[in-house]
């Protein structure tokens, strides 16, 4: 078969459209709709790290994976398993006799197909455990127990001697053990809410 000018140009016409076709396919694959995610959306979380107060300070990151995928409308604006990067806010660590830990945590940044996006998330603090009854529990079991020993050793003079002693030594015990840090292990699940809102480009 011989080939006429008017077969070469319709190759070439089929050509440019083939081109055209796979480019167009190639947009509407790639073509993204932001979705803007209002003030109060959850985004859920786990922990990549442990956090704690008596070894993370105000201003460290941490890194943390998302756990549940934020659907808005049907469309899956931040996908389960995007990665998350979060700031901490606020740690206190415990006192020994008072002084309650405290840890606060925000999340800073979310990954949507490979594009990090800047969000402003809030969380509710977390407070330890408070000392004042675990405190007297071992101040006040020390002095009954010395004076207890004390009566039993020297009569009345030994329980007067023993009850102090004790009370040292239960007020002892209680400051060698007494911090009570929040410890927030690797997987730990977090909760945060967007405190604004944040638009995401979402592939169509």
């Amino acid at each position: 078969m011989i080939l006429t000018k008017r077969h070469y140009l319709m190759i070439g016409v089929a050509l440019v459209l083939a081109t055209a076709l796979t480019l167009s396919a190639a947009t509407l694959r790639d073509r993204s709709d932001p979705v803007t995610l209002p003030e109060r959306t959850a985004i859920h979380v786990r922990l990549d790290q442990t956090v704690a107060t008596n070894r993370s300070k105000a201003g460290d990151h941490f890194e943390a994976t998302v756990s549940q995928s934020v659907v808005v409308d049907g469309k899956t604006v931040i996908p389960k398993g995007a990665h998350a990067e979060g700031l901490v806010v606020d740690s206190r660590q415990s006192g020994r006799l008072k002084g309650r830990a405290r840890l606060q945590l925000a999340l800073q940044t979310v990954d949507v197909n490979g594009r990090n996006y800047d969000v402003r998330t809030f969380s509710h603090p977390r407070i330890g455990r408070d000392h004042k009854k675990r405190n007297w529990a071992w101040i006040g079991g020390g002095a009954a127990g010395g004076a207890v020993v004390g009566a039993l050793a020297g009569g009345g003079t030994g329980a007067l001697i023993g009850g102090p002693v004790g009370a040292g030594a239960g007020t002892t015990v209680a400051l060698l053990t007494g911090k009570k840090d929040i410890k927030l292990r690797a997987e730990t699940p977090l909760k945060f809410e967007l405190s604004e809102p944040v638009t995401i480009n979402v592939k169509g």
